[in-house]
C-alpha cells in the first residue's frame, strides 16, 4: 500500500531506519514512532518507497 502523503512517506522512512537499527528509536516522534511499533519492515518499505512527486504534504483524516 503506497503512502497517501509526503508526510506519511517521510515518517515511514524514519520508522524503517529505526526498525533496521540505523537510527535510535528514541529519536522517533509522533507518527514515525507509532509506525515503527505497529508495522512490519515490509509494510514500512512499501510506504517509504512511494514517490513523493505529486503527493500532497498532508492528507486530512478520513480521506481516501
Amino acid at each position: 500500500m503506497p503512502a497517501k502523503s509526503a508526510a506519511q512517506q517521510k515518517a515511514a522512512g524514519a520508522a524503517l531506519s529505526a526498525k533496521r537499527g540505523d537510527t535510535p528509536k528514541s529519536e522517533l516522534k509522533g507518527a514515525a514512532r507509532e509506525m515503527e511499533e505497529s508495522m512490519t519492515e515490509k509494510e514500512l518499505e512499501d510506504f517509504a518507497s512511494t514517490k513523493r512527486k505529486g503527493k500532497p504534504e498532508h492528507v486530512k483524516d478520513g480521506s481516501s
